[in-house]
């Protein structure tokens, strides 16, 4: 089965960096499981909230400069947070990265916070400078 993003996850990429929105619409082509977009560019005051919550660990996120998108897996109409869904969305996008030559990260892959729905672009390719 192919999925389409909807209207809503179309809306929360705006201001996200151009090469991230598009490995975002590449790789929902290709993904075997379904997913919406969560979050994309964020406020300072919004990634406050989400750090004494604890729900992210810095204040210096990609999410701030739109180099950042958090992606949750759509089953039966609902997000659910199941880890495996995570790894298959990640192939997805990992594929999607290498179809179009565009490097990606995957928060799945942190060791002290791992963070399945997170992908951003690299510090090193996309410095702030690149928004």
């Amino acid at each position: 089965m192919t999925y389409k993003l909807g209207n809503r996850s179309c809306q929360r990429l705006q201001g996200v960096h151009c090469h991230l929105v598009q490995i975002v619409q590449h790789a929902i082509t290709l993904t075997s499981t379904d997913f919406t977009v969560l979050e994309g560019l964020r406020t300072h005051e919004r990634q406050r909230v989400l750090f004494k919550k604890g729900a992210t660990k810095t204040m210096n996120s990609r999410h701030l400069t739109g180099h950042a998108v958090d992606l949750g897996a759509w089953v039966s109409g609902e997000v659910r947070w199941d880890w495996p869904l995570y790894y298959r969305i990640a192939d997805a996008v990992k594929a999607a990265s290498i179809e179009l030559g565009i490097p990606i990260e995957w928060g799945g892959d942190w060791k002290s916070f791992p963070d399945g729905p997170h992908f951003q672009l690299p510090w090193a390719e996309y410095p702030v400078e690149d928004s």
